[in-house]
C-alpha cells in the first residue's frame, strides 16, 4: 500500500489551510463551531458536551510544546480544568524529515550523563574534535562508520542502554512545557489531513526498532535519526548534534 493511501486511511481531513501554529490555535479557540477542533478534543479524550471552555495559546521559548490548550470541563456540576501541551508538525513533503532536537554535544552530556569516551566519539562525529585519521570522506569530521569497531560498539551500547531516557528527552522534553500530544498536519494535493496522538504513542512509534549505524555513517534510534547539523555556511553551529524524524510515520 502506498504512503498516500496509508495517510488517507489513518487520518482525518481538515478544511482550510494550515500555514503555522496560529491556524491551529484559531481552530481550538473557535471550538464551539469548528468541527476539526471538536475532533481534536475528542481524540484527546474529551466529550464535547462536557466542555465549558477552551483557550489555546502559543508557547513562547524553546520548548517541546508549541501550543498550550486550557480545557475546562463540567461533570456532575463540578468544574475541572486541564492543561494540554501540543507539539505541532506541519508537513508538506511526506518523505521529508523534521528536526526535533538540536544542541551542542556538551548539553547532551549534561542531560544524559555521557561518559568522556562517548563524548569524544560524538564530538569527533560532529567535528568539534578534528579527526587525525586520513582518507576520510570529510576531513572536518569522522562518520561513525569510519571509526573503529570498538568505538562503534561503544556508541551503539550507550544509546541502547539509555534509549528510553533519550527518546523521552528529544520527543517529550522535560518540565512545565513538555509535550503531552503530537499533532501532525500534512498537506497533500491541496488537501490537509491530520493525526493526533499522545506523546506516549508517538514515542512508541518513533522509538520502535534497534540502535544501529547507518550506511551513511550516522546513528538511527528506532525511526529517529542522529546526525551532525551541517550547513550554516561552515559556521561553528554546523558542529551541533541534531535528531530528526519523519512526522508522517505517525499516520
Amino acid at each position: 500500500m502506498t504512503l498516500k493511501k496509508l495517510i488517507r486511511l489513518g487520518s482525518k481531513t481538515a478544511k482550510g489551510g494550515f500555514k503555522n501554529e496560529k491556524d491551529v490555535i484559531k481552530h481550538f479557540n473557535n471550538w464551539e463551531k469548528d468541527e476539526v477542533a471538536q475532533k481534536w478534543l475528542e481524540a484527546m479524550g474529551y466529550k464535547i458536551d462536557d466542555i465549558e471552555y477552551v483557550k489555546a495559546s502559543k508557547v513562547r521559548g524553546q520548548y517541546k510544546a508549541d501550543i498550550q490548550v486550557r480545557v475546562r470541563i463540567v461533570i456532575k456540576l463540578k468544574s475541572q480544568e486541564d492543561l494540554q501541551n501540543l507539539q505541532v508538525k506541519l508537513v508538506s513533503n511526506p518523505q521529508g524529515f523534521n528536526q526535533i532536537d538540536k544542541r551542542w554535544v556538551d548539553k547532551y552530556v549534561e542531560l544524559w550523563n555521557i561518559p568522556k569516551d562517548i563524548t569524544k566519539i560524538l564530538k569527533t562525529f560532529t567535528g568539534e574534535i578534528k579527526p587525525s585519521k586520513k582518507g576520510l570522506k570529510d576531513q572536518r569530521r569522522m562518520l561513525l562508520s569510519e571509526m573503529s569497531k570498538g568505538d562503534q560498539n561503544k556508541i551503539v551500547k550507550f544509546f541502547t542502554d539509555n534509549k528510553i531516557l533519550i527518546v523521552s528527552d528529544i520527543l517529550r522534553g522535560r518540565g512545565e512545557f513538555s509535550a503531552d500530544w503530537v499533532l501532525v498536519i500534512l498537506k497533500v494535493d491541496g488537501e490537509s489531513t491530520w493525526v493526533l496522538k499522545s506523546i506516549n504513542e508517538a514515542m512508541n512509534v518513533f522509538g520502535a526498532g534497534d540502535i544501529r549505524i547507518t550506511a551513511q555513517g550516522s546513528l538511527k534510534i528506532g525511526k529517529i535519526g542522529m546526525q551532525r547539523k551541517g550547513g550554516d555556511n561552515g559556521r561553528d553551529t554546523s558542529k551541533m548534534l541534531q535528531f530528526k524524524i519523519n512526522p508522517v510515520e505517525l499516520f
